[in-house]
């Protein structure tokens, strides 16, 4: 017995020293009061802090450019003992990759981006899902058939969003019309509301955003035309005219990794979360938007999470009216993930 108590308690140490030892970093592409984006992120950081309650050192950079500057930041994290370090942009991918074959003691999770080794994961959220709801709701509250949405950059994930939501808005409204502004930038605030500016100017009588910022939900409350947003609940920005947001929830998925790290059982993995496990979700739609059309969407929210209804279920035609999906067949991931091409209904294109 004696023994088995000194046993007990040199273990109890170990685990005690390395939980006390783990560091963790986050890197952030925008600043922590970009209120989207990065934003949710931190929030999912400090829900993994509260779960920790001071046994995991965890920090943040914030504002991080891509590129050279990045590599710097995460080699001294490295350096300096951060055992599990979160990249949280596509735009980190090429970065982490590099850095992680230089630190193979080290974890890297890179958020949107593919690339994966022994010791780099990656995850993501099937936000498009969410985009699907909130298109029915633009296309339910729209009277002039024209939808503005700002977009960030031309990739796959953009595109996929865009996509989704303007099958949303077709699923209710048929004859209605997305028109795409690029911005090309996660954060830039005042391009940003240009951007939403020159969509309402178009006639567009709700905006939908994409990127980083508030900016678009802001020129839209301004010029009384209703406001759908992304990443958080950004209703504070468009009291008045704000319906609803495609949001995002880390906190799970970063609690989760830590813990894996803790434990030890933590493996390289591709994780693209659905509805279904909280990661996506859409914001409580407010008063604006009919008690029939929040049935609408709560009942096609459960057919997404019960897999029971995709969002890129065929037919669905291009913006030539091409058929791209056809009928009997659903959009594979790998179709998903290379997305480059616009659905019908879409007014934009998508640059080379």
């Amino acid at each position: 017995m004696k023994k088995l108590f000194v046993v007990l308690v040199l273990l109890l140490v170990s685990i005690f020293t390395f939980a006390s030892s783990l560091k963790v970093a986050f890197i952030y592409v925008g600043p922590v009061g970009d209120a989207g984006w990065t934003y949710a992120h931190d929030l999912g950081r400090r829900q993994a802090e509260k779960v920790f309650d001071g046994k995991v050192k965890i920090t943040y950079i914030e504002s991080v450019p891509e590129g050279a500057e990045a590599i710097s930041v995460l080699k001294s994290l490295a350096n300096r003992g951060f055992k599990l370090i979160f990249t949280t942009s596509f735009s980190y991918m090429e970065q982490t990759a590099q850095v992680a074959k230089q630190f193979p003691n080290v974890i890297f999770e890179n958020c949107s981006g593919y690339l994966k080794s022994k010791n780099m994961g990656n995850y993501f959220g099937r936000i498009y899902q969410s985009e699907f709801l909130v298109g029915i709701v633009a296309g339910t509250m729209t009277k002039a058939g024209k939808i503005g949405y700002v977009a960030a950059y031309p990739i796959p994930e953009v595109v996929r969003g865009i996509n989704a939501f303007t099958l949303g808005v077709r699923t209710v409204n048929p004859r209605a019309t997305v028109h795409v502004v690029w911005v090309n930038s996660w954060y830039d605030p005042p391009t940003e509301k240009e951007a939403a500016l020159s969509l309402i100017n178009a006639g567009c009588d709700v905006i939908k955003s994409e990127t980083d910022s508030a900016a678009p939900l802001q020129a839209a409350e301004q010029n009384h035309v209703y406001a759908i947003g992304y990443n958080t609940d950004m209703r504070k920005f468009a009291p008045t005219h704000f319906l609803t947001s495609a949001i995002f929830n880390w906190g799970s998925f970063y609690t989760k990794t830590i813990k894996e790290v803790f434990d030890g059982t933590w493996k390289s993995e591709s994780f693209w979360g659905g509805l279904e496990t909280g990661i996506v979700d859409i914001a409580p739609m407010t008063d604006l938007v009919s008690p029939q059309t929040q049935r609408l969407v709560k009942a096609m929210k459960e057919a997404l999470e019960n897999h029971t209804f995709h969002v890129f279920d065929g037919p669905i035609y291009d913006q030539k009216g091409r058929i791209a999906i056809p009928a009997g067949r659903t959009a594979s991931d790998k179709d998903l993930l290379s997305m480059n091409w616009f659905v019908q209904g879409v007014i934009g294109s998508v640059p080379k």
